[in-house]
């Protein structure tokens, strides 16, 4: 996986992405574009539409022309780079794809999306059969809706779309919220160990339905412990901390600590001077833990150390975004 590729998947559906329209879905649905997790395949598989696939597949053109899928991504952002997926996808895959973006706020309708002012982000390039083709994209705006051109026609198994969250803070003036929340913007930028799975689940909407949705580590067999730093995407003063091991039966943390620090923009990292957020508390497993938190300054990141090992299912840090 590219460096790219580390960063939150915008529209994914798991994140609230959708497809909202597409030219044709004559032979697989269009939705699938966006499904967490890689594409399946059983050959042989026919349904009223033949040859069951797991993405999206339009009908041959006889016409000039070609097809399209408008994406609105659940986390709208800075789109770092795309990757058009045509997993299983060998004799029926198009030509050549290429994408564009806008950037259309509030709750427009699909007709609205399509009369927005567009921009292509990855030009029109050839593609390959049963291939994830990564492309890098230079395109420093936010946006919040994706149009994946095919060309003319044929199937692609999912669109990832990696970037950089970037809320918009006016939804939260005078308000709490989640600072570190992938939707608001909270990145994991530093881990000691994601031998399971990633750290960023912890970050992730909604709550972890099996341990794979959350981060977990390998044994250690030392004595350190392992640890995670979050970039807040709303910095602010953290009122309350959520760590949850829900689905964690066996393997959660014995306990954890939270520190936090204040830096400038484009500060180093390494300039950080950490300040305690929750002292070595305990944890039981399979349980959400709320902890009131006395009021310290306001932050840009958290680390949080859990001891000695294990997993975690999500972390929230609920507070006050800095004016």
């Amino acid at each position: 996986m590219s460096d790219v590729g580390r960063l939150p998947d915008l529209a994914s559906r798991a994140y609230g992405g959708s497809v909202l329209a597409a030219s044709d879905e004559s032979f697989a649905e269009r939705q699938s574009l966006i499904l967490p997790g890689a594409s399946t395949f059983r050959p042989h598989t026919f349904g009223a539409r033949g040859q069951v696939y797991d993405g999206w597949e339009t009908r041959r053109r006889r016409d000039p022309g070609h097809d399209w899928a408008i994406i609105r991504l659940g986390l709208p952002g800075i789109v770092r780079g795309v990757v058009v997926d045509t997993a299983w996808f060998t004799g029926n895959h198009p030509a050549f794809a290429s994408v564009e973006a806008c950037a259309a706020d509030g709750h427009p309708t699909v007709a609205e999306v399509q009369h927005a002012t567009w921009t292509e982000i990855v030009p029109k390039s050839p593609l390959t059969g049963d291939t994830a083709h990564e492309f890098a994209v230079e395109h420093p705006h936010r946006v919040t809706h994706l149009r994946l051109n095919i060309h003319p026609d044929g199937g692609v198994a999912r669109l990832r779309a990696h970037g950089e969250v970037i809320p918009d803070p006016a939804r939260y003036e005078g308000l709490t919220t989640d600072l570190a929340a992938l939707e608001n913007g909270g990145l994991v930028i530093a881990c000691s160990n994601e031998f399971y799975s990633s750290p960023s689940n912890v970050l992730a909407p909604g709550l972890p339905r099996t341990q794979a949705e959350g981060w977990e580590t390998a044994r250690r067999r030392d004595d350190g412990n392992d640890w995670l730093i979050i970039r807040l995407g709303l910095p602010g003063v953290i009122h309350l901390a959520e760590l949850d091991t829900t689905n964690l039966v066996y393997n959660a943390p014995a306990s954890a600590t939270l520190t936090a620090t204040h830096l400038q923009p484009g500060a180093p990292l390494e300039d950080a001077s950490w300040f305690p957020l929750l002292e070595k508390t305990r944890l039981q497993p399979d349980t959400r833990h709320h902890f009131r938190l006395p009021t310290p300054p306001p932050a840009t990141h958290v680390r949080l150390d859990i001891h000695p090992d294990g997993g975690l299912g999500r972390l929230r840090l609920h507070g006050t975004p800095s004016p």
